[in-house]
């Protein structure tokens, strides 16, 4: 966390995340278990839902910038130790038989979903700062972003076929939408293979490659800042829109737009803003 940002104390409540304000309308989300390599266990992935259901509501929050403690990674992916022992990868009891395990798998699988879904699902604009490690969850995580960004010194893998499984959150229905390649794609998730900031760059899956981790926080911040000055109806708008248009029709989504604008664009954000360019003054816009 930056020393200069302001904790939150609505957000206080979180074991296993540090949430800040670096500036007005910008939330600084940090993963807050560097000495496990940010690692994810059950009680880490329900409060990363929990965290971003928040700020999605959270009318004070316009830009958001997720990122993880430490010099090390991002995020090492799930702590495979503590999710055996938790029982969320092995079934639970064993006792059980198919069906019922079968089920308890679906549903626990259903809930890490959502979890991470969130991040996707939050009205507010997502900015994932990646550094070191980013293995399997990491990449699930950052797919639910809106903007991706990574030192150099970033490794990347889909790490789920090396612990015997196919990955399960999100990385196989998102990342074929993220990047124009479906080969390589399939490369890097058959293979687990890693690759670097620079690869990631080449193929689309992060838009800018910064120096170290504090020069791709400075960026997030920066980039956060800018956005969070914009109309927040025209910003969240369009984030939905976007997410919409990716999972339908040209068609449907021009229809959606359609309806989606024929409420947002009695906003008086418009004329603020059409008055301002006018006037040549920054003009600045309510919470939404």
């Amino acid at each position: 966390m930056s020393a200069t940002a302001t904790p939150l104390a609505a957000y206080a409540g979180y074991k296993h995340f540090i949430t800040s304000s670096p500036s007005a309308g910008v939330v600084h989300v940090e993963i807050n278990r560097a000495d496990k390599l940010n690692a994810f266990h059950e009680g880490m992935w329900r409060e990363l839902g929990a965290v971003f259901n928040q700020l999605s509501r959270d009318s004070d929050v316009r830009a958001i910038v997720l990122s993880g403690a430490g010099d090390r990674a991002f995020t090492a992916g799930l702590d495979v130790k503590a999710a055996a022992e938790e029982g969320s990868i092995l079934g639970g009891k064993a006792n059980l038989d198919t069906a019922r395990k079968a089920a308890r798998f679906r549903r626990s699988i259903e809930d890490f979903q959502a979890c991470i879904s969130a991040i996707e699902k939050c009205e507010k604009p997502v900015i994932c700062a990646m550094h070191g490690i980013c293995l399997g969850l990491a990449i699930d995580i950052a797919c639910c972003a809106d903007v991706r960004l990574a030192a150099r010194d970033a490794r990347f893998a889909v790490k789920e076929v090396d612990i015997g499984m196919a990955a399960d959150i999100g990385t196989l229905s998102r990342l074929p939408k993220i990047v124009g390649s479906a080969s390589w794609v399939k490369d890097v998730c058959l293979t687990a293979r890693d690759f670097n900031a620079a690869e990631a760059l080449a193929q689309g899956f992060v838009s800018k490659v910064l120096d170290d981790k504090k020069a791709v926080l400075a960026e997030a911040f920066k980039l956060a800042a800018f956005i969070s000055e914009k109309s927040p109806v025209a910003v969240q708008g369009t984030k939905e829109l976007l997410n919409h248009a990716r999972d339908h029709t040209v068609e449907d989504s021009l229809r959606y737009t359609g309806i989606w604008n024929s409420a947002a664009l009695q906003t008086k954000d418009l004329q603020d803003a059409l008055l301002s360019n006018l006037q040549r003054r920054k003009p600045t816009f309510e919470k939404l």
